[in-house]
């Protein structure tokens, strides 16, 4: 007969190993059972899945599709140019601005200077012919880099206003510096007394040096509006047939 077992010899399936038993196979002994006594990982970098460098491939990724892409810089290249040669052809704004211009007839008694006839408008017809001028050349270069450029983007208009601006700013410069001195008593001493001449050249609205880029952002957004490239209708879905009825 076996003597039955003393409550001192029975082990309780809840005991647990730090009280008396011995660790299990793979688990350290003492009070550091548990993987994390502090209640922390033990890598809180590796554990919170951030990236401990900023070599990260998000890194890369988000760099790249922060650069401009080739169509992008494409397109810019071209606003670029159209800027140029609208503003190069400010030129010819000058020139013909010059030509068409009604003069201001002037004349001195020895010591004013009066204009000869009073009432002309000869001062604000200057104002009027630049600014149809300055429409006109908008307009035509409108046209020309719609044909040019019939997929150009909102960049292309950015660079025709800011050219048109520059074009006109050159054409007004111009047209002073080439026409009749506006040293207005110089020139009146030297044309002499009750002799008529001509006076400086003026542009008295400034808001004419506008007419070039709002013409051609106009005609620009209208050609477009007409005759410009047309997106893609989405595919209808295909009709149900009576089977799938």
């Amino acid at each position: 007969m076996t003597a039955p077992l003393t409550p001192h010899d029975q082990h309780s399936p809840h005991d647990e190993p730090g009280e008396g038993r011995p660790p299990s196979h793979g688990q350290p002994s003492g009070d550091s059972g548990a993987p994390y006594p502090s209640g922390y990982p033990e890598h809180p970098g590796h554990a919170s899945g951030h990236p401990e460098h900023p070599g990260h491939p998000g890194h890369a990724e988000h760099s790249e599709h922060s650069e401009p892409g080739p169509e992008l810089r494409a397109e810019l290249v071209r606003a670029s140019l159209v800027a140029i040669a609208v503003a190069v052809s400010g030129v010819l704004l000058g020139l013909l601005w010059l030509w068409l211009a009604p003069k201001v007839p002037l004349v001195s008694d020895g010591s004013a200077v009066y204009l000869k006839n009073s009432e002309g408008e000869d001062a604000v017809g200057a104002d009027g012919v630049f600014t149809l001028l300055g429409l006109a050349f908008g307009a035509v270069s409108a046209i020309i880099v719609f044909l040019l450029f019939r997929h150009g983007g909102i960049a292309l208009v950015v660079g025709l206003a800011i050219g048109g601006v520059l074009a006109s700013v050159i054409a007004w410069r111009l047209g002073v510096w080439l026409g009749p001195t506006s040293d207005v008593v110089a020139h009146a001493k030297a044309a002499g007394k009750g002799v008529t001449f001509d006076g400086p050249l003026k542009l008295g609205a400034k808001g004419a040096l506008l007419a070039w880029s709002v013409a051609a952002m106009v005609i620009h957004l209208v050609l477009t509006g007409l005759f410009g490239p047309r997106d893609p209708e989405p595919a209808l879905p295909p009709a149900p047939t009576p089977e799938a009825r």
